[in-house]
């Protein structure tokens, strides 16, 4: 019993840490995109992850990977680190960074449902309470945007945007599936070693149309480096460490830390200005992040039991 609190606090804290360096990823992003175009960016970010990421999943695997394994890792690159993130960035080029937050943090809601539908995890009232809790503050925090402007191109952005949140709670969904034979390090590398091979075709027809310039800028490539080692290598295994320990959707909720972080170092590093409605928004998805993670009681009823 002890063991597995044990290892329901590891999940939690590499979870939680997996989230807080996507939110940090969304400011070291805003300033390389002004030099390098969004999927050339992305096939950096996955070839220098995979630098990292390769070798220590080469140390780690003892048993040979078959067909089978090779196709959980193309499913997973595909569906989470091409069409999903690919995604975010049409939504949030089409749409704005308002909507993008709000829709995209919807992917709790999804991975409970996915989770629910192909692991059969129990659907309980405790775990939808706290992803609504959690939308709330996610809400709170970014507020909503008043103005009407954008017309069918805005419609265009929210779609994919839906299409996001959806796609990376089927990529949790799957993460959790396939770690019962599989480490998390080496799914891991094998998504991001098909991401990269399949986001490289898009990156060729964006040359055409968008432009590459400040290579010979130190920071652009820190910048990459970062999005590469620590927002792939690192919270990739950790956010597939994670959901390896707990169940999906209860881990699912700690997607919400996400926009926390980034408005926060938005202001520390950028120098964008907080709001009252943050430090809210804010409280109020930690609260959620704790009731999700306390432990199962017997009162915890399943909300599809009769």
């Amino acid at each position: 019993m002890v063991q597995t609190e044990q290892h329901r606090l590891r999940g939690y804290c590499a979870l939680a840490a997996a989230a807080s360096i996507w939110g940090g990823m969304y400011v070291v992003s805003k300033y390389a995109l002004d030099f390098v175009p969004p999927f050339t960016l992305l096939w950096l970010r996955y070839v220098t992850g995979l630098s990292v990421l390769y070798p220590l999943a080469a140390r780690q695997r003892s048993a040979p990977l078959t067909g089978e394994d090779h196709r959980a890792f193309l499913l997973i690159g595909f569906v989470g680190y091409v069409v999903s993130v690919g995604l975010q960035f049409v939504g949030t080029r089409l749409s704005s960074a308002h909507n993008g937050a709000i829709i995209t943090s919807a992917s709790p809601a999804f991975i409970l449902l996915f989770a629910w539908l192909m692991l059969g995890e129990r659907l309980t009232a405790r775990k939808l309470f706290s992803v609504l809790l959690a939308t709330a503050g996610v809400v709170i925090v970014v507020g909503w945007d008043s103005a009407t402007v954008g017309g069918v191109w805005s419609l265009v952005g929210n779609l994919a945007l839906v299409g996001a949140a959806i796609t990376w709670a089927l990529l949790s969904v799957l993460a959790r599936r396939y770690s019962s034979r599989l480490s998390p390090l080496v799914i891991t590398a094998g998504a991001v070693f098909w991401a990269a091979i399949m986001t490289t075709p898009i990156m060729c027809v964006e040359w055409r149309f968008l432009p590459v310039s400040g290579l010979d800028n130190p920071l652009l490539w820190c910048a990459v480096l970062y999005l590469g080692v620590v927002a792939t290598a690192g919270a990739f295994y950790l956010w597939n460490k994670g959901l390896s320990l707990v169940e999906a959707g209860t881990g699912s909720v700690f997607f919400f830390l996400q926009p926390v972080v980034g408005a926060l170092l938005g202001w520390l590093v950028l120098g964008e200005q907080l709001t009252p409605s943050f430090f809210t928004g804010g409280g109020v998805i930690l609260l959620a992040v704790l009731v999700a993670s306390l432990p199962s009681s017997s009162r915890d009823r399943s909300l599809s039991s009769k």
